[in-house]
């Protein structure tokens, strides 16, 4: 060990007692090599054993093992089915046997050696041994000039250290921040200031956002150096989008289309981080426009919410019911309803009695918005009238479930949420043949298979479909929609015939729980505003209240048509993988991309 030590000192004193940096790495890559002769002049490989390059001989000798493997194994059983005893062998069996030893012996000194070595090998210092030395002087050594690989005016006073790699989620970046903010960040971090009252102490919601970030960061130990900062108005989503922000997230918006659809064309806005999707849906616009366009149906629009109540008896409970759904009575609770907004309208009450509890599902039109809250509101207002002659009424909750919001539901499938919308086309032979590279037999067969069958086999609840939820929460994202929502709006059957004597292709899509607005909750963000503006329907239309939210369903239907075209096509032709592959895989190597 100290011989070793020693050497290795020497080594470094040979280096910075003022040699020249050329001369000193020229005596280094002469030991290397001297070294590296040495070793390859005593290794004995696996692959000596013949003369073949190493991946031949790892080849013979896999097929060789293999093979006497799957002989000894038949042998073996016809022996047993003729009850001969296995000791009893004949001249083939016994070549097979010596050549699943050879065989089964190269592969052990090939593979299993090192692997052993591997963890009976003891841990060395970086000094203890001359291969750990040759290690080092290999890291000394360039393979440019000196001029190009380091400043040669500066003597070198120690071999470099083995490089260390970088531990990029240990080391937060500090923001820019003034003493005051300091001494806040402090306060957050000590817990005496909480979080979620900087934009209210501060007034200023984007010193907050940095504030909150940095805390955060310390606290954690983790970098949000990738995390956005500046370049967002913090103040329009205060109480309205995002509680305690610290940046925003990054996807990017790409465009599909035009989209023509109803007689008009439309530029389709999709954030997303799925390559090919939108290159996918663009090729489905691209037939839909060379066959003539789509045309679109809005068959409802009604936004629920189904309170819970409960009463001492089942008979109570019916009671209600009958009170709630008999026509007599619907003007009076309609317009108990309409008080709460100048656009929700209540149009039906659908009960259902789960024992003594009674489920009320209240549906009405919103306008442009969404609509959650408005119908919420006319439902509290429906509850209080009720209250007077129901004293025994107990509200467990003002959605039970019945609505049903956010989740896939066969009352949503059956009765519609938000927008109900059916969009149809009908693709002409040749474009199903040059454009989306398949032929409309095949088609018609893979939609029965995959989009009808298949998902019936899988127990599918409105999925009846290709990929109608790509589509939508692409689209949902890029115009601030709710993207919880693309749970019961991306509820689709997708249809396909051939007509015209089997030359065109006849495809639908029918969509019943579409649920979009232009006005409220994320679509008054500048980014999605603009995607709003793109499409024709930012904001609330004045003139035809709730159009700009009914036109915005049907661009949702028409843009999945598109893609389930496409994709479908994709399937059909055998291009899928090969597209992914193409489009969708990164070549970046992420391993050396720095957080910090």
């Amino acid at each position: 060990m100290d011989v070793r030590r020693r050497r290795s000192s020497s080594l470094v004193k040979k280096v910075t007692v003022g040699e020249p940096v050329v001369e000193s790495m020229e005596k280094n890559s002469l030991k290397v090599k001297m070294v590296e002769q040495h070793h390859d002049d005593d290794a004995v490989k696996a692959c000596d054993v013949l003369p073949f390059p190493i991946y031949l001989t790892n080849a013979a000798f896999f097929t060789l093992f293999f093979s006497v493997v799957y002989f000894l194994l038949t042998r073996w059983r016809e022996k047993i089915r003729s009850s001969t005893p296995l000791h009893v062998v004949t001249l083939s069996e016994m070549v097979a046997i010596s050549a699943f030893i050879a065989s089964f012996v190269y592969l052990l000194g090939f593979f299993g050696i090192d692997f052993v070595q591997s963890i009976f090998r003891p841990s060395h210092d970086v000094w203890t041994s001359e291969d750990d030395e040759v290690v080092m002087i290999k890291e000394d050594t360039r393979k440019v000039p000196c001029g190009a690989g380091i400043d040669c005016s500066i003597p070198i006073l120690a071999p470099p250290l083995p490089s260390v790699p970088k531990v990029v989620d240990l080391v937060p970046v500090s923001v820019d921040l003034t003493e005051e903010d300091e001494e806040i960040v402090k306060s957050v971090v000590a817990g005496t200031t909480p979080s979620y009252l900087l934009e209210s102490k501060l007034g200023d919601c984007r010193r907050a956002a940095a504030i909150r970030h940095e805390a955060l960061q310390r606290v954690t130990g983790k970098s949000l150096s990738g995390l956005p900062l500046e370049g967002f108005d913090y103040a329009s989503i205060l109480g309205q989008c995002c509680e305690m922000p610290i940046g925003y997230v990054q996807i990017p918006v790409g465009i599909a289309g035009p989209l023509l659809l109803d007689g008009k064309e439309y530029s389709i806005p999709m954030a997303t981080t799925e390559g090919c999707l939108v290159a996918s849906t663009n090729r489905g616009c691209k037939a839909i426009m060379m066959s003539g366009g789509a045309n679109s149906v809005l068959l409802r629009d009604s936004m629920t919410r189904a309170p819970v109540v409960r009463f001492a008896t089942a008979k109570r409970a019916a009671e209600l019911k009958f009170y709630v759904e008999e026509p007599a009575n619907f003007d009076t609770l309609g317009a108990v309803f309409n008080k709460s907004s100048r656009f929700g309208r209540l149009q039906s009450i659908k009960c259902a009695i789960a024992g003594k509890n009674l489920y009320m599902r209240f549906s009405c039109s919103t306008g442009d918005a969404m609509g959650m809250n408005m119908v919420s509101k006319g439902v509290q207002n429906v509850l209080d009238f009720l209250q007077t002659d129901f004293p025994d009424m107990d509200v467990i909750g003002i959605s039970g479930n019945y609505c049903s919001d956010k989740k896939p539901a066969a009352v949503n499938w059956i009765e519609g949420r938000g927008k109900s919308v059916v969009c149809e086309v009908v693709i002409k032979g040749d474009v199903v043949k040059k454009v989306l590279k398949t032929n409309v037999q095949a088609l018609v067969e893979l939609n029965m298979l995959k989009n009808l069958t298949g998902s019936a086999m899988a127990g599918a609840l409105g999925g009846f479909n290709a990929h109608a939820s790509n589509i939508v929460s692409a689209i949902f994202i890029a115009t601030g929609q709710d993207p919880a929502q693309n749970v019961e709006s991306s509820h689709c059957i997708t249809m396909m015939e051939a007509v015209n004597d089997g030359q065109d292709l006849h495809v639908s899509v029918t969509m019943p729980s579409i649920e979009v607005g232009t006005v409220g909750g994320g679509t008054q963000l500048a980014s999605q505003s603009a995607c709003l503006n793109l499409l024709g329907v930012k904001g609330a239309n004045r003139e035809a209240p709730g159009s700009n939210a009914r036109l915005l369903a049907t661009i949702v239907a028409g843009s999945v048509l598109a893609g389930e075209l496409s994709l479908m096509s994709a399937i059909s032709a055998g291009q899928l993988v090969r597209s992914h592959m193409k489009y969708n895989r990164s070549s970046r190597d992420v391993t050396s991309v720095s957080s910090t």
